[in-house]
């Protein structure tokens, strides 16, 4: 016996989208990855956005997994977040190093 898709019997769950066995994307998994992209190669000022919307999305899929089905795509854009988060960091560090040394051996060679 074959069944239709949506459910068994044209029966489907109440909330539930009508994908694969119930299943919809979650509704922000494409813009965590983007954005996680985005922190890596073009702005790592997004990356702890990335981060922080993936958790967030992470939460809510795993409060309900037969709800959404791109939970890898979420787990990929926050681990790029993250990624880029510590890039964000080492940049900054180093930023603010350059700025002290200059800072330094412009008045080691104004007192001389």
């Amino acid at each position: 016996m074959s069944y239709p898709p949506g459910g068994y019997g044209g029966y489907q769950q109440p909330g539930y989208g009508g994908g694969y066995g119930g299943q919809v994307e979650h509704p922000q998994g494409t813009m965590v990855l983007v954005l996680g992209i985005l922190g890596i190669v073009a702005c790592q000022l997004v990356a702890p956005f990335a981060w922080v919307m993936g958790n967030r999305a992470l939460e809510e899929i795993d409060r309900d997994p037969l709800r959404y089905s791109n939970r890898s795509n979420v787990n990929v854009g926050r681990i790029l977040g993250m990624v880029g988060t510590i890039l964000l960091g080492v940049t900054l560090v180093l930023v603010v190093l350059v700025i002290v040394l200059n800072v330094v051996l412009i008045g080691a060679s104004s007192s001389t």
